[in-house]
């Protein structure tokens, strides 16, 4: 994580120092001040650019947390005109010279301004001004939790219909089996008794005849829409193994792993890691295909292949070839606790898909 620190004063420059001295856990962070009240620990504002727009159009690019410490008006100024949308956008955090309010501003919830500030707050004993709706009347936050952990939003429209639906009534909430809490699910009709945040209810698994709602959230992996229109959380849950043929294209691989999650109902979006065998690593079709979807593959040698436990589809052909009985299952498995789709052939490539188990957790 990098934070950015900016203060237009003295007494803004002490404040900045103690807000540093707070996120000392933080990876990367930097105080800048003008030439004015330019001292040690801080780097001057426009240092190594053309000009302080430029610079502060650098630092709002590369930072996660944008934090100016003076007044609202000075950090909208110069954040102004960078200002893309919520799911790119930092934290942007400003905090009066006196350490007194600390205000979230941009981000809030996907870019974690809100918690920061809140947090910031805390440490710094001032006050954290939280202005979003869904925090302020203690609702259920759709982009904060799917932020907070780890899942993929669908769509930032029908997140913002959700989001707005919340305020006024309770939305159900539809949460794959796969995923619910283990203690739920060991009595019957418990999983009704699951604590939910405030603005969701629990949503009617057992009854396939059920009326659907206008709206609603799906929590899980696969592709189903229990809602008349359904916001899409997807944990990246899954794993995918991969065999094929040498000199495989990658529209070749992207194709039969695109049909093996249509035929099983999977969205791409849960996939979490995609990996095959060593002899496969400068295979360009396979590095062409995770480099498609944003996923940097991981190959293993056939003896970590071969020391995957479980129940595999052998092939003395496959490990005549490569060392080991099975590939993309026991590749799937490595970073699975099970495999939900066996070895699937298609044209030369071979799939398998695991789950990693997780628990939803409000």
């Amino acid at each position: 994580m990098k934070v950015c620190i900016f203060a237009y004063s003295n007494k803004a420059c002490e404040t900045a120092e103690r807000v540093a001295a707070v996120l000392e856990p933080i990876d990367e962070k930097k105080c800048y001040t003008t030439e004015k009240y330019l001292r040690s620990g801080f780097s001057l504002i426009g240092e190594g650019c053309g000009s302080p727009r430029e610079f502060y159009g650098k630092c709002f690019e590369e930072c996660s947390a944008f934090i100016s410490v003076g007044s609202c008006g000075i950090a909208v100024r110069h954040i102004a005109p960078f200002v893309k949308d919520k799911t790119k956008d930092p934290a942007v955090i400003v905090i009066d010279e006196l350490g007194k309010y600390v205000i979230p501003i941009l981000s809030g919830h996907i870019g974690g301004a809100n918690r920061l500030a809140i947090e910031l707050a805390q440490k710094l004993g001032a006050e954290a001004v939280i202005t979003t709706a869904t925090d302020i009347n203690g609702r259920f936050s759709v982009d904060t939790w799917a932020a907070e952990n780890g899942y993929a939003i669908d769509s930032m429209k029908t997140a913002k219909a959700v989001s707005a639906e919340i305020l006024e009534r309770d939305v159900e909430i539809f949460i794959e089996e796969m995923l619910m809490p283990k203690s739920v699910l060991l009595i019957p009709g418990k999983e009704k008794n699951i604590e939910l945040p405030g603005g969701l209810v629990l949503a009617d698994r057992s009854d396939a005849n059920r009326q659907k709602a206008a709206i609603g959230i799906y929590v899980g992996c696969k592709t189903i829409n229990p809602f008349d229109k359904t916001l899409h959380l997807i944990p990246k849950v899954l794993s995918v193994g991969l065999g094929c043929r040498k000199d495989m294209p990658k529209e070749k691989i992207a194709d039969a792993v695109s049909r093996v999650f249509a035929e099983n109902d999977l969205d791409m979006r849960a996939i979490g890691s995609i990996a095959s065998i060593d002899i496969k690593k400068d295979e360009k079709g396979i590095l062409g295909f995770c480099e498609d979807i944003g996923i940097e593959p991981k190959f293993f040698t056939a003896e970590e292949l071969e020391a995957v436990t479980g129940e595999f589809s052998p092939s003395d052909f496959v490990k005549s070839v490569t060392g080991v009985d099975n590939v993309c299952e026991r590749a799937a498995k490595i970073e699975a606790d099970r495999i939900i789709v066996k070895k699937t052939a298609f044209d030369g490539v071979t799939v398998a898909v695991g789950l990693k188990e997780i628990e939803v957790a409000f």
